[in-house]
């Protein structure tokens, strides 16, 4: 089997391409990208994107990048799957905090079986997503489809359930946690300061003040306005 051939380095490799595909609009992947991902330099990117793609796991574009091929989402996916079924497990049934769970699943994706997943998937009772709201791949690499929206695009009075943070640093969900932020907390627009100034939302019972920035990875489920 090809994932046989590949060490762990080369599977973060295969998710950080579809990771940086599925964020940008043109589905496809510059060298510089996937270098500024992996904190590696472009010709250690080029040695892997080499022998990724002599494996067709990666379609290599002159001049415009490299696109993953249906093998290669597959290996991604998986690991995904398991990385996001790890972190559900981590804070569902041991008790970690949503802010200590990513660096561990990084570890745990490469090394639990199917079968393994399987089971957890079945004990969590299939969660749809994982704590930070990410979707969770099914077993076949389909997605939940999640109709989310960022706070920062919210207009006053509009609410809707907080689902999702597009963060993973551990200080920075740490500090949401404090404001109150968790998996179907109210969260209801207030106000925006002009010129990229901070948003006042109101977070359960807790009125919080966030950068644009920051207000602009968060997400709640669409709602209609208050």
């Amino acid at each position: 089997m090809i994932e046989n051939a590949l060490n762990e380095t080369a599977e973060e490799y295969l998710k950080a391409i579809y990771k940086l595909q599925h964020s940008g609009e043109t589905g496809k992947v510059s060298l510089t990208a996937i270098a500024r991902r992996m904190g590696v330099s472009v010709p250690a990117v080029i040695s892997m994107v080499k022998r990724l793609a002599a494996l067709r796991l990666i379609q290599r574009l002159p001049y415009q990048g490299v696109a993953p091929t249906p093998a290669g989402d597959k290996i991604a996916l998986r690991l995904i799957r398991h990385h996001r079924l790890m972190e559900r497990f981590m804070v569902d049934a041991m008790g970690f905090g949503w802010d200590q769970v990513d660096e561990q699943a990084d570890r745990l994706e490469h090394v639990i079986s199917e079968a393994f997943a399987d089971r957890v998937e079945v004990m969590l009772g299939y969660p749809r997503t994982c704590p930070h709201g990410d979707p969770i791949p099914a077993k076949d690499g389909s997605l939940p489809e999640l109709q989310l929206m960022a706070v920062a695009d919210m207009h006053r009075g509009q609410s809707g359930p907080f689902r999702r943070v597009g963060v993973t640093e551990p200080e920075v969900l740490s500090y949401l946690g404090q404001l109150g932020f968790k998996q179907d907390v109210p969260v209801t627009f207030l106000e925006k300061a002009p010129f990229q100034g901070p948003v006042r939302l109101r977070v359960g019972e807790n009125e919080v003040s966030l950068g644009a920035e920051l207000a602009s990875q968060i997400y709640v489920e669409q709602s209609a306005s208050a």
